[in-house]
This record gives structure tokens, sequence and C-alpha cells, in this order.
């Protein structure tokens, strides 16, 4: 018990250090110690150029304004990515997936549902050439421009299509002897190194003949079954339809596809002046191995050319906006880094900051190769009609653009946080996430051994026959539907009626019920108790105080304002037709006015400058009056119109230095508050260590009062006497035992008195004891 007691201090020492990371985690980014003080941050101050670590409301202050600036340059942000996109692009690919992906030839064969080399064929004998090529209206007759295509009436196809193929080598695979006889001819699944570039064929022609990725200017694909190279065999179609049919009869006799033939490209774009968009299309068709065709496609609905209307000039505005925000942080995250070297990277916040500007950096930088090359594009095309216009180039770039803002929009309202959670409020979730992150590590990797275990399971069993399992990743995927509910289970069933219940079952327990209410249980119980020792931790300066502070201010200037006008209105109302100027200095100076504010304001309607105020100048001086009375944020100032003799009369009146001594006296209230509480902590932290001693020295008593009373018994037993030794012993010191030390008063306890002892061992030691 005693060493308990003794270690108890130690214990709550210990629980009271475990509650200070949290202290900290209230501001969620607590200011950096400032490793130099910079001269003046001037206009690019911020918490970490500005030594705010002591001062409190100069960090709250300097967190609202950084807030104010960075809200605009989120607006801006938000203009500069929704005004470069459209609903009509949705609208726009719709139109054209419905037009080329679902139109059906006579014989029910549209692009979606080609499985043969011979239906491709019929698709792009019939569908396509009557998808691409509109020269007369509904009626036959012919439009205004009647050599060009103009889809829907409205969409113009730029140039002409092209039709690419790729080829492996024949005996590009190794045949069974024991079906050499019987096959002939092997050819492997595409790879760029087993990809055929000999001519064949006709041999003459762009279609026979093999052109290599730089040669064409174009760019890989990831199709359904593997990743494709930019070269190939081509042909460019015609600007009639007649002339491109032909073309596609002599490719269909000549056996342009064969065995050898793994994929197929039909790209095209078209451009819709009504709406600036232009529209690139990819119909894909892969031929696997196997057999058959596996169709796919691309359409990119993009905006390439700008500033024609005048919303694109106003969004010109919001672009030069823009990279003047971009160059302001990019200064101000500059002056960070050298006051703090590497130790700023230790805040997320900042490594946040750095991505969100280099993401706008390579924006600005890509959009004006955007425009370059648009440019050369759409004067290279006016000058060749009849060529292929290569868009696909400047539109996959352009989508990654849109993507990349989309990133970049994402993490700039996420940075929100950085300046709105320093409050408890807001500081829940950051402290739950960093607290329990450590627990939700360990616990990802138990859960994801799990997860993939069963994913290569799924793979193993099911991906010959189910497409949801038909590769690993496929596999991941499916697993994840299956925690959300959305999944086929008569698929497994039917494919392995053992098995796949098994599986199924299985996994919906161990990673369902099990391991994600192990991941909630995690979160929950941290979030519980960050949010009971938010709860016990001392009031600071918020962001709220700050605007109640600027709410109470205004209630204040206004309430003086309306008594100001008041006053005047009360000077006015003598009933003469003439106002002398002493009179109206009499009346306000009574009410306290100064006689300067008096002067300037009785100047500005005593235009003939008599010192008399007319029944026509009162009328204006009452009106006047009204008005500034009804708006919300006049005041005496804006009446007095001073002139050029004395222009600062009014900035030096009894209000504004009201509002100065209230200012000062409330900086001086708020010190005072955070003194008394510093005082108060410290105090609290000696009264609990003056008990900690308290009960130290009781529990000290308590143990050598039993360790007297055990000596006391070994010597009863070494004299053979009873149990009743120590009572019925004389005293030898009736009065007490005074001065006597502790082996005096057990010898006297212990010696052959015949007088009895009044004190038990105890009470012996505990008079002779310097503890009493």
């Amino acid at each position: 018990d005693g060493q308990a007691c003794q270690m108890a201090p130690f214990g709550l020492s210990t629980r009271r250090a475990s509650t200070r990371p949290l202290q900290h985690e209230k501001h969620e980014s607590p200011p950096l110690e400032l490793k130099e003080q910079p001269p003046s941050a001037g206009l690019w101050g911020t918490t970490l150029t500005e030594n705010t670590a002591e001062d409190r409301e100069l960090y709250v202050k300097t967190t609202l304004r950084e807030l104010l600036v960075y809200v605009i340059f989120l607006v801006d942000i938000c203009l500069l990515t929704y005004g470069m996109t459209s609903t009509n692009a949705y609208y726009y690919t719709k139109v054209m997936s419905d037009l080329f992906l679902q139109t059906s030839s006579d014989s029910g064969v549209s692009f979606q549902s080609i499985g043969s080399m011979a239906e491709f064929w019929g698709y792009a004998q019939g569908p396509l050439l009557d998808s691409l090529y509109w020269t007369k209206w509904y009626n036959n007759e012919s439009l205004a421009h009647n050599t060009q295509s103009y889809i829907y009436y409205e969409n113009l196809l730029l140039g002409v299509p092209r039709l690419r193929q790729l080829k492996v080598k024949n005996n590009s695979c190794v045949v069974h002897d024991n079906f050499k006889e019987d096959i002939s001819g092997c050819y492997d699944v595409y790879s760029e190194d087993k990809e055929e570039r000999v001519p064949f064929g006709l041999i003459n022609g762009t279609a026979w003949r093999y052109h290599s990725e730089e040669e064409l200017g174009g760019s890989s694909h990831w199709g359904r079954l593997t990743s494709y190279s930019g070269g190939g065999y081509y042909i460019d179609l015609k600007l009639t339809q007649e002339e491109s049919a032909e073309a596609l009869r002599v490719l269909k006799e000549k056996l342009w596809l064969d065995r050898g033939t793994r994929v197929i490209f039909i790209d095209f774009s078209v451009y819709n002046a009504n709406i600036n968009l232009f529209c690139v299309l990819r119909l894909v068709v892969e031929f696997p191995a196997t057999g058959g065709a596996i169709p796919s496609w691309q359409i990119r609905t993009v905006k390439l050319i700008r500033y024609v209307s005048t919303w694109d000039f106003f969004i010109v505005a919001c672009e030069i906006i823009f990279c003047i925000f971009i160059f302001y942080y990019v200064v101000e995250e500059i002056l960070e880094l050298r006051i703090h070297r590497l130790q700023y990277f230790t805040s997320v916040w900042n490594i946040l900051d750095v991505v969100v500007i280099l993401l706008s950096i390579v924006a600005i930088v890509f959009h004006i190769f955007r425009t370059i090359e648009v440019n050369r594009l759409m004067g290279e095309l006016l000058r060749h009609p009849d060529i292929y216009a290569d868009f696909e180039f400047l539109a996959f770039w352009q989508t990654q653009y849109n993507n990349m803002n989309a990133v970049n929009l994402f993490f700039a309202w996420i940075k929100i946080f950085k300046y709105i959670s320093f409050n408890k409020t807001m500081t829940q979730l950051s402290s739950t996430l960093a607290r329990c992150a450590k627990d939700i590590l360990g616990f990802a990797i138990m859960f994801f051994i799990v997860f993939f275990a069963y994913a290569q399971l799924g793979y193993l069993l099911f991906g010959t026959q189910v497409e949801n399992f038909s590769t690993f990743i496929k596999c991941i995927f499916t697993q994840f539907r299956i925690i959300l509910g959305d999944f086929d289970y008569n698929a497994i069933d039917n494919a392995n009626r053992v098995l796949g219940p098994i599986y199924f079952v299985t996994y919906v327990f161990f990673v369902f019920f099990v391991l994600l209410n192990m991941f909630l249980a995690i979160i929950n119980d941290t979030y519980s108790e960050v949010k009971e020792e938010l709860s016990n931790q001392k009031n600071e300066l918020q962001l709220s105080d700050i605007l109640k502070q600027g709410y109470h201010k205004t209630l204040m200037r206004l309430k003086l304002k309306k008594e100001r006008i008041s006053d005047v209105q009360k000077a006015l109302q003598n009933g003469t037709k003439e106002l002398e100027f002493e009179d109206f200095k009499n009346s306000l100076k009574e009410l306290g006015h100064a006689e300067h504010e008096i002067t300037a304001a009785f100047s500005r309607f005593d235009k003939d400058g008599n010192q008399v105020l007319d029944e026509e100048e009162q009328k204006r001086m009452r009106h006047d009056l009204e008005e500034k009375r009804m708006t919300p944020m006049g005041d005496l100032a804006r009446l007095c119109m001073f002139s050029a003799a004395d222009p600062v009369l009014c900035h030096r009146g009894r209000f504004t230095r009201a509002r100065d001594l209230f200012h000062s006296l409330l900086r001086r209230v708020l010190q005072l508050e955070h003194l008394i509480g510093s005082i108060v902590s410290k105090i609290d932290s000696v009264v609990s260590k003056l008990e900690a001693l308290e009960r130290n020295k009781l529990q000290r008593k308590d143990l050598v009062g039993k360790l007297l009373d055990n000596i006391s018994k070994v010597s009863c037993l070494q004299t053979d006497t009873t149990a009743s030794c120590l009572a019925s012993r004389p005293c030898p010191h009736p009065t007490g035992l005074g001065g006597l030390s502790l082996p005096e008063c057990i010898g006297s306890v212990s010696g052959l008195s015949s007088r009895p002892c009044s004190y038990s061992s105890a009470q012996c030691f505990e008079r002779t004891s310097p503890l009493h």
C-alpha cells in the first residue's frame, strides 16, 4: 500500500502527459517555431512567416486573413474549371454515340454487336458511311455545302476519316507437333515485338505498307485486351460517300483484314460551331487470337477553341487573376521555405500547397501549348481539307488537362480545412484520424492480406467463366462491389455450385461482418476519446470569437451614429426659420459633442457662410440627416464633408477616440484573462502536489506504526511472555515519552516496571516520531 501511495504522483503525471499531444492537435497544425524572423512579411504574411506561437489573437486574425484571400482564389479556380465545361458536352457525346454505336445495318448489326470480321465489313460499308456523310436534307435536297458533310445538319466532319490496323507475324507462336499437319500458320496475341511490318496484298498505297508511330504522329492505345502502338497500315477515306464506299470495297475484296489482324481503328473528328465543341471519336474493334471480335470506343468531347463568346473573355480575366494568385502563392511558399527549411515539409498542409501550385503551373503551361497547337492544326486543315484531321492527340491531352484540373480543384477544396480546423469543432475529424492512424495501418495490413487472398481464390475458381473474375484486377473491384451489395451471385453459383457458395459466404462473414466492423470500431473508439478530451480542455480565442467581436463593434458603431444624428436633429427643432451658429453650437455642446465636429457639420450646409442656416438650408440638413440615419453603414463622419483646409477633423473626433480606447481595453482584458488562466492552472498544479505530499505523509505514519508493533511483538517473543505482555508491563514514564528516542521507548516498554504502560507501541512511536 505504501509503495502504491508513493507511486501515485508519478502515475498522475503520466496520465496528464498523455493528454498533451491532443492540446497541440486542437490547432491541427500549430505554427512552426521560426528559425529566423524575417524583417517584414508584408503582403505575404502568414501564420508560418509571423511569430504567432505566443499570440493567439494574432494567430486567429492571420488565419482569417489567409482564409479570405484563399476563398477568392478558390472562387476564381472554380470559375476557370467550370467555365471550360458545359452540360452540352454530355448531350453532344450522347448524340454521337447513339448515331455511330447503335445504328444498325439491314442485317441488324450495329457497332456494339460486332462479333466477327464479316460483321465488321457489314457495319463499315453500311451504317458507318451513312452516319459519316450527310450531304442532303431529309427531303433529298442538297445542303448548301454539298462537298462537306454536316452530321445532323449541325456537326462539320473535319477532314476525312482514317482506318488503321495492326497485324502480327505468321508463325509468331508455336504449333504443337501433333497438329502441324492440320494447322497452317500460327498468329500469337498482339505484342509490339511480334508486330507485322512488311508490305502485303497490293503492296502499293498506305493501306498495304506499314508506317511507324513516328511517321503517323500517333500514340499508343490501351484496348480491352492489351496496349497497341500508334503505327500500322492505314487508309484515309474520301470526301464523298461514293468514293469512300469504293475504297472499302477494294479493301474487302483484297482481304485487307486476315488472320494476322489484331485490331482496327476508325478515327474521325467533328465540330459544332453552335456550342464551340469538338467531338473526337475512335471506334476500335479488337480481333483476339481466340477468334471473334470485341468492339470498344472512345468519344471525347472537348473545347479546344477559346475566346469566342463574351463568357470566354470573362474567363480570360479569371485566367489572368489565376496567374497572379499563383505568383502570389509561389512567393509565399518560397518565403516560408526559406524560414523553416526542411521542417516546412513536416506539415501535410504545406505539401498540399506545393501540390496545388505545381498542378496549377502545369495547367498554365499546357493551356499555352494547347492554344498554339490548335491554331497550327486548324491552319493546316483549312489549307488541305482532304487530309485526316488528327485531333486525337490534342483531345487526349485536353482530357488529361481536365482531369488534372478536377484533381487540383479537389485538393483546393480540401485545403479549406487548413484554415478552419484550429477550433474544437473542426479539429475532431483531423485529430481522430491522426490518433488512430497507426491502428488503421496495422488493421489495413491484416485486411488486405485476407482481401487479396480471396481475390486470388475468386480469380482461380471463376476466372474462366465469369466476366467479373476474368482478370485479377476485376476480382479486386468485384469484391469491393460485394461489400456494397452490387453483385451477381448466380454467376459464381453457376460457375461452381460447390465452391461458389462457400467462397461467397466466408468472404461476406470475415470481410464484411468481422473486418469492416473492426475498422469502424477503431474509428468510433478514437473519436469518443478525442471528443471527451476536447470537451475537458479550456476554451481559447476562436475564429467565432473574432467574428462576434466584429459584429458587436458594428452594432456599437451604428448605435453611436444614430445617437449623434438624433442630437443634431434635436438642435434643429427650434421652430425658427433661421438658426444661428452659436445656438446650434450651444445645443450640441450640452449633449457632449466636440466643437470641431459641430463646426464641420454646420459649415457644410452654410453655403453663403453667414453663420446662419436659413429655412432651405435647414431643410437640406434634415433631409440629409434622415438619409444617413436610414443608411446602415453611415455615421457622422460621412455627414461632415470637410473643407480642404481641414480634411481630417472627423477622423480625430470623439467617436474615433472612444473606439480606439475600446480596442485597447479589450486587448488588455484578453491579456488579463490569459494571465489569470495561467496563474489558476499553476495554483491547481501546486495544490495537487501538496495533496500528494500529505497523502504520502499519512501513509508513512501508518507504515512506521505497523513496523513498531511488529518490533514490540518480536520483543515479547524473545522474553517468552504471553501475547498480553505489552499490555501488562508497566510504563516507566507515566507522563509521556517526551524526549525518549525510539530505542529508549522500546526498552522502557520491555523493562520490568511495576507501573502499567498507558500507551500502545504505535502511540509511543507517534509521540516520539519527528513526523508528528
